[in-house]
C-alpha cells in the first residue's frame, strides 16, 4: 500500500511540476501588443522584398492583354442579348397564347350561355303556346 501511495504521490507532484513549467514558459513571453508592434518592420520588410521579385509586363503584353479581355467581352455581351431577346420573345408568345385561349374560352361560354338562354326561352314559349 504504502509504495502505491508513493508512486502517486509521486505522479501529481510530476504533473504539478509540468503544469508550473508551462506557465513559466508562457509567462517569458512579451504581450501580445508588443509583439504585434515588433512584428510591423518585419512585415514592411518582407513586404518590400516580395514587391522587388514582381515581374511587370511590357506594354505590349498589355495591349494585347486588354485586347483579348475587350473581344471576349464584347462576345459574351452578344451570347447574352441573345438569349434575352430569344427568351423575352418566348415569354411574349407564351402571353399571347394565354390570352388567346382565354378570349377563346370565354366566347364559348357566353356563347353557350346564349345558347341555353335562347333554348330555355324557347321551351317557355312553347310550353305557354302549347
Amino acid at each position: 500500500m504504502a509504495r502505491k501511495e508513493k508512486s502517486e504521490a509521486a505522479e501529481k507532484v510530476r504533473r504539478a511540476e509540468k503544469v508550473s513549467k508551462s506557465t513559466k514558459a508562457k509567462s517569458n513571453k512579451p504581450n501580445g501588443f508588443k509583439r504585434f508592434f515588433a512584428a510591423i518592420p518585419k512585415f514592411w520588410k518582407d513586404f518590400r522584398g516580395e514587391i522587388r521579385k514582381i515581374v511587370w509586363p511590357d506594354s505590349k503584353t498589355v495591349l494585347k492583354n486588354t485586347g483579348v479581355v475587350l473581344a471576349v467581352v464584347a462576345i459574351l455581351s452578344v451570347i447574352i442579348y441573345a438569349i434575352d431577346l430569344g427568351l423575352s420573345s418566348g415569354i411574349g408568345e407564351l402571353k399571347e397564347l394565354a390570352e388567346k385561349v382565354a378570349t377563346d374560352a370565354a366566347t364559348s361560354a357566353a356563347a353557350q350561355t346564349t345558347t341555353e338562354a335562347v333554348t330555355q326561352a324557347v321551351t317557355s314559349a312553347s310550353t305557354t303556346l302549347g
